[in-house]
């Protein structure tokens, strides 16, 4: 053997004896393994870095009025900046086309399965679920717009199994608070929101029924200066031109309420739309920084820029002073409890300068992501006028 090829030997054992110390420490995890006395690894965080940036962000909108004529103008304001935010709204609403595809009787209410057309060639399937009346009532019903969180869709509020059967017991973590809403007397009309259930493109359907097409859609609607959340705001909006035209609804006691995905566009749509008179955002309401901000969220919750001019508590402020409740899972882990206490906090402030602290709430229960409802529906019922 050559003294070069020894040479070649030693200096190759070398190179490997930092990775021979290394795996007798524990399994590899990222390049700088073993140089760790030599960086600052926090420094090479992504998160951190990016937690950094939000402590300088300069939330140029957010609540500061002293009285109920600034808070005014400040929704008045804010409203604007995040509908320019979200990437607007027609300008023209096409025509609904309503059809009415099924009816059926069940022993406490009545589910329609309709469809409309919410934009140009963009079509909306949606549920009514009213109370079974008598004859003799001529009462129209308050009326709650649900929207469903990730998961199948609408099926998953309406009592339909994965096998599209009728299901009685209220399973998974949305538990069917549609059918909720109409055993308290309410009507509810529960609706598909884009990327679920049948609005997906024909490859995310292949992938089976709990896939969502949010990934595509979204990021296009970025692509096109748009967003996901203006899309399935605007959807609630047609629900309720919808709702218009139902004899039996009572279209000046509108609510909306939904979990996760469904809250956030409830916090946006109530926000926005002043003709949903109460709302209910159940695993959502924290704030963009301890979730959406620091955690993995689906691309469908992100607008871009906002925390120039607000955080998430600013958007919900936007509702007052209008009746809202707020629910939260004590073990939610993508939508952290203590973030979602102070953002409530943040705004009560805003009820309490219009004197309408009695008309905001907020429950937290000992549960994970799950829609809870024990002190909600009521909530809604009650100011509803049921």
């Amino acid at each position: 053997m050559t003294r070069r090829r020894l040479g070649q030997i030693v200096a190759s054992g070398a190179a490997l004896l930092p990775q021979a110390a290394r795996s007798a420490e524990g399994p590899y995890k990222t390049a700088l393994d073993g140089f760790e006395s030599k960086v600052d690894v926090a420094a090479f965080d992504p998160v951190r870095y990016s937690r950094t940036l939000y402590d300088a962000a300069p939330l140029r909108m957010t609540f500061t009025a002293k009285n109920a004529k600034q808070a005014a103008e400040w929704q008045k304001r804010l409203r604007v900046k995040v509908t320019e935010l979200i990437g607007g709204f027609p300008a023209k609403r096409a025509p609904l086309e309503a059809k009415t595809l099924e009816v059926r009787e069940f022993p406490a209410y009545r589910r329609e399965k309709i469809v409309f057309q919410s934009q140009p060639g963009l079509h909306v399937l949606a549920y009514l679920l009213t109370p079974l009346k008598s004859e003799k009532s001529k009462a129209l019903f308050p009326t709650m717009v649900c929207v469903p969180g990730h998961g199948r869709g609408v099926d998953d509020i309406v009592g339909i199994d994965d096998k599209g059967r009728d299901r009685t017991n209220k399973d998974g973590y949305q538990h069917d608070f549609a059918i909720q809403v109409v055993e308290r007397g309410m009507a509810a009309v529960a609706i598909e929101p884009i990327a679920f259930g049948c609005r997906r493109d024909e490859r995310t359907k292949k992938k089976g029924l709990g896939a969502s097409a949010c990934q595509p859609v979204a990021g296009a609607a970025l692509l096109l200066g748009q967003t996901m959340v203006a899309w399935r705001v605007y959807d609630v909006m047609r629900t309720i031109d919808w709702i218009e035209t139902r004899a039996e609804l009572d279209a000046k006691r509108v609510g909306c309420m939904g979990i996760s995905g469904g809250g956030t566009i409830t916090t946006f749509a109530s926000a926005l739309e002043p003709r949903i008179r109460a709302a209910m955002i159940s695993g959502y309401l924290n704030t963009f920084r301890d979730s959406v901000f620091s955690l993995s969220h689906c691309i469908d919750n992100y607008v871009p820029g906002i925390l120039n001019w607000a955080e998430m508590y600013d958007v919900a402020g936007l509702i007052a002073p209008r009746p809202l409740i707020v629910e939260s899972g004590e073990r939610d882990d993508i939508f952290p409890i203590e973030a979602s206490r102070s953002s409530f906090a943040r705004v009560k402030q805003v009820y309490e300068v219009f004197g309408a602290a009695d008309r905001i709430e907020h429950e937290t229960f000992d549960a994970p992501h799950t829609f809870h409802g024990v002190k909600g529906i009521p909530f809604l019922a009650k100011h509803l006028g049921v």
